[in-house]
């Protein structure tokens, strides 16, 4: 069964989920020619291994604690905090407590310097 997104001009919620979030799965929101949105949800101890993207992300922790690991750092992300990667930056994550977090990626990777 294919996944629906949202359509241009609809309304997303994302509220903390709260004593829902056990429950929950992580859920694409958007999905564009030049963006993908989705609301990752890990229990605690659960992680996502290393990987790039062909464009930039961001993540922003919405409820939780996110312990984020690249080459050169291991950041928290508390509620409320934002990173921004580079295109093709290795990251991992690992819930540090059952967590939500929005995760933007630009599917259109950048042009080359000239």
């Amino acid at each position: 069964m294919a996944q629906t997104h949202a359509a241009f001009g609809d309304v997303i919620d994302l509220q903390p989920l709260g004593a829902a979030l056990p429950g929950s799965r992580t859920t694409a929101l958007i999905k564009g020619q030049q963006l993908e949105l989705a609301r990752l949800v890990l229990g605690a101890g659960k992680s996502l291994r290393e990987h790039t993207t062909r464009g930039e992300i961001t993540l922003l922790c919405i409820e939780g604690e996110i312990e984020l690991s690249t080459p050169g750092a291991r950041q928290r992300l508390q509620p409320g905090q934002l990173v921004h990667l580079a295109a093709g930056t290795p990251h991992a994550l690992l819930a540090l407590a059952d967590a939500t977090a929005l995760v933007t990626i630009c599917l259109q990777p950048p042009e080359p310097a000239a």
